[in-house]
């Protein structure tokens, strides 16, 4: 490559020791974008409850685990208890109570996730923040 026109020589590339470290400081995070991506985790985190709940439903189901219960819950108090264990264990309030909780899980997390992010950006102002070593390779 040429040199440039006022006379200079183009300073040569030191040598690499290895890769470049940059000393970061998370100074300040950003409230709303914490409160999207914790609404949007915890929607994930939600539908993975209810599948789980009716996979591990199915499977215990499949292998008699609420039949043999309650057969010993009748042998234990006896054939004409209003007990009835299969009433309370049936698939669709099963999963309907595993909804009601992905819900309050969804709401609990976001709403959690964002107080946190106000309590670091007052606590990042006191203290200065988290600081991070980045390497590039």
């Amino acid at each position: 490559s040429p040199a440039p026109a006022t006379g200079a020589t183009p300073a040569a590339r030191p040598a690499s020791d290895g890769p470049r470290r940059v000393r970061l400081t998370v100074s300040r995070v950003d409230p709303w974008s914490v409160m999207k991506l914790s609404f949007l985790l915890a929607v994930a985190i939600g539908i993975m409850t209810v599948v789980a709940t009716a996979v591990f439903w199915t499977v215990l189901d499949g292998m008699g685990v609420f039949t043999e219960v309650n057969s010993l819950v009748e042998s234990i108090v006896g054939k004409e208890s209003p007990v009835d264990v299969l009433q309370f264990v049936e698939f669709n309030r099963v999963v309907a109570l595993a909804t009601l909780i992905a819900i309050v899980n969804m709401v609990l997390i976001t709403a959690l996730s964002t107080i946190m992010a106000f309590i670091y950006n007052l606590v990042a102002a006191m203290v200065g923040g988290i600081h991070l070593t980045m390497t590039d390779d």
